[in-house]
């Protein structure tokens, strides 16, 4: 036996299995409490999304040697169209009094202001973000938001500002990993049932997959809490996501596998041997290529995006562990009952071979270049919707699937107050020259007034309001007019942040992460798809074909964005989370199709390999497919508009590859290209000979 047969053996040997069951079971006792405090660890501080070197995080560190809390400030607003009346306004007065006294507020509450037309209030009320990010906002602005709206006779009450909106996203993301786990568990448990017909067998994946989710929680909790890795509430969500569609994945091709050995084998041992030593290279070189593909996010200099990096990636290896060591031994432990009503009995055929999916392949093997001619062309159709993609960012009130009170109350605010009140810029300079600093902020065009330096050792802050709304492109024009005329004073080493700088910083530094890992992906995904397949023609041909599906299915959506959901825009980062995910993932089912033809190949000649190789893998590449899809689906459940894109983009583009692009494309273009596409190799130089094992529709005319 082979030393790679050997290795293949171990999870799945009479004795071993038992000690591999054993393993992962003490690991699972360790691991379960340590999972649960992940949510814990999470950092969602403002400086855990930004970009590091960008000027805006500049000044939020700066801030820190003199503030010994971060700050955002909630924006309490009261409205009446009729006019506000003396006791609306001792009732304002009332309020701000008492709201010194809410949770996490700091510092000076400014106000109530009445506005020029009469008919609103503003009070400006400083919270302490705290060391938990915006779960600390939620009970001061909760407080707010009862103590505004007690008593207020008809009159409208909100609160908006930075606050207010952070305590509106924490709202949304409450719950978001419990929501999340039971909403994709409970979708696989009916795709497995589905996929396998057997009440027993979806039990052993899925128990595997949990397994893989609370280590890797574990691991990761241990990592962020011990070695500075950054988690939050975005990266953390995705990992359930992707750790349960990932390795279920993994499970239903070890599993086809397996069942296709049991017919050949009479023990279920050598046949799972035999499974992962066929099966294993490719679900190896599967996670190998997300791995890869989410360490590349390493380069990015949006902190929130170079987290999601290695937080996924330590998923994806666990889940590949377990799925190559703990599943195997279930399997084997259980024996073949558990496929129950349907065992594969030794010595019955292998339906595969005269499935839907081999007729399929006979269809396309008797015209492989119309086939992937009108494919293609059908593809480039479906990328003319990119003319509506607008992936600009998204304002707040773009930010949520519904309207919440934040939303409201800052559209009431831009009706009767400048449009940047309760976001105003921050600028910080050197003390001497503070009062110039001052003066060219306040000259600047989109500045409606500044407030006047307060010295801190040898620096200075300012604070600049705004006239348009701080999420508008026009407000955001105005920071870099500031910047320009601040950054012109000799000596100042003057610098501008707040809330619209942070948007603008973001929005450039995820552009710029676009154009940096998106060649970087295509180039390690090529890297390892030419190890595997050993040839050059292959792997171009399958990066081009992923990379016309993501374009199709970036195209596809962003036409319902636009025109069914309405949504107003796209995130900044969202073209490069769909790319890596779709790339990395669709690459997978590439693996899985091709790995399984090159093995045809070899014996039967690459016509007849591809016929062979998709009756083979057809059927579980669908099934993997239609669970990876749906649980990336589940993300449009949450109330936040840049999650549902990212799981409809995502979802659509599995579904597109595993139909289309790896069933139909791919497969013509691997009987028309034929030899070739394993070139230089020596199965590319081989002329294909009929044999008897070659179906009738593999033949050439």
């Amino acid at each position: 036996m082979s030393p790679t047969r050997r290795l293949a053996a171990l999870p799945c040997g009479r004795r071993s299995k038992w000690v591999v069951l054993v393993l992962w079971i003490l690991l699972v006792v360790a691991a379960g409490p340590l999972a649960g405090k992940l949510m814990s660890a999470e950092d969602n501080e403002a400086s855990s999304w930004l970009p590091g070197n960008a000027e805006s995080t500049q000044v939020l560190v700066e801030q820190r040697t003199y503030q010994p809390v971060d700050t955002a400030q909630a924006v309490v607003v009261y409205q009446r169209t009729s006019g506000i009346t003396p006791a609306d306004q001792a009732k304002a007065a009332e309020d701000a009094a008492s709201f010194a006294g809410a949770p996490h507020v700091v510092g000076t509450v400014v106000g109530p202001q009445l506005s020029k037309d009469g008919q609103a209030m503003q009070t400006v009320v400083p919270v302490d973000i705290g060391t938990n990010g915006w779960n600390d906002l939620k009970p001061a602005v909760d407080s707010m938001r009862a103590t505004a709206a007690a008593d207020s006779n008809g009159m409208a009450t909100h609160v908006t500002g930075p606050a207010g909106v952070g305590a509106d996203q924490a709202e949304a993301f409450a719950g978001i990993d419990g929501t999340l786990l039971y909403a994709t568990v409970t979708v696989v448990i009916v795709l497995l049932l589905l996929t396998y017909r057997s009440p027993v067998l979806w039990v052993l994946p899925l128990l595997a997959a949990g397994v893989s989710l609370a280590a890797s929680q574990a691991l990761i909790y241990l990592l962020a809490k011990h070695a500075g890795l950054t988690v939050n509430a975005q990266s953390a969500g995705i990992l359930i996501v992707l750790v349960l569609g990932a390795g279920t994945d993994y499970a239903l091709l070890l599993t086809a596998r397996y069942r296709e050995e049991l017919r050949r084998h009479q023990d279920r041992h050598e046949a799972m041997a035999f499974a992962l030593h066929r099966a294993g290279p490719a679900i190896l070189a599967s996670s190998a290529t997300v791995i890869a593909s989410m360490l590349c996010l390493l380069v990015a200099q949006m902190n929130s995006t170079r987290g999601l990096g290695p937080v996924c990636a330590i998923g994806v290896a666990v889940a590949l562990l377990a799925m190559l060591t703990l599943l195997p031994a279930l399997l084997v432990i259980f024996g073949r009952w558990v496929f129950w009503p349907v065992r594969p009995a030794y010595g019955t055929p292998e339906p595969t071979r005269t499935g839907n999916w081999a007729h399929v392949g006979g269809w396309i093997a008797r015209r492989p270049r119309k086939v992937w001619i009108g494919t293609g062309l059908a593809l480039v159709a479906c990328c003319l919707g990119l003319v509506s993609l607008n992936a600009n960012g998204l304002t707040t009130a773009g930010t949520f699937t519904g309207k919440p009170d934040s939303v409201v109350g800052q559209q009431v605010l831009v009706e009767h107050f400048p449009g940047g009140t309760g976001a105003p810029l921050t600028v910080i300079s050197a003390a001497g020259p503070a009062g110039e600093v001052q003066a060219a902020a306040g000259a600047t065009p989109g500045i409606a007034a500044t407030t006047a330096p307060v010295t801190h050792g040898d620096i200075a802050v300012f604070q600049a309001t705004l006239t348009d709304p701080p999420d508008s492109q026009a407000a955001k024009d105005t920071v870099d007019r500031v910047r320009g005329a601040v950054h012109a004073v000799p000596d100042a080493d003057a610098q501008v942040g707040g809330s619209t700088a942070v948007i603008l910083d973001a929005g450039r530094a995820a552009a710029a992460d676009n154009r940096a890992i998106i060649p970087l992906v295509l180039g390690v995904v090529l890297a390892i798809l030419a190890l595997l397949l050993r040839a050059v023609t292959a792997p171009l041909v399958l990066i081009g074909t992923v990379v016309l599906s993501y374009a199709a299915a970036l195209g596809i959506s962003a036409f319902f964005f636009a025109h069914v959901f309405h949504f107003e825009g796209q995130d900044n980062a969202f073209p490069l989370f769909v790319f890596v995910f779709l790339v990395a993932l669709g690459i997978d089912y590439n693996i899985f199709l091709m790995t399984r033809v090159r093995e045809e190949a070899v014996h039967h000649g690459t016509r007849a390999g591809a016929v062979a190789g998709l009756a083979a893998t057809g059927g579980v590449i669908t099934s993997a497919g239609l669970i990876l899809a749906s649980t990336f689906a589940v993300l449009g459940t949450l109330p936040v508009v840049g999650f549902a894109e990212i799981g409809f983009a995502v979802a659509l583009g599995v579904l597109l590859d595993t139909l289309v692009v790896r069933s139909v494309l791919v497969t013509a273009l691997t009987m028309d290209i034929d030899r070739h596409m394993w070139w230089p190799s020596l199965l590319s130089r081989r002329r294909e000979e009929l044999t008897d094992h070659q179906p009738a529709e593999a033949r050439k005319p």
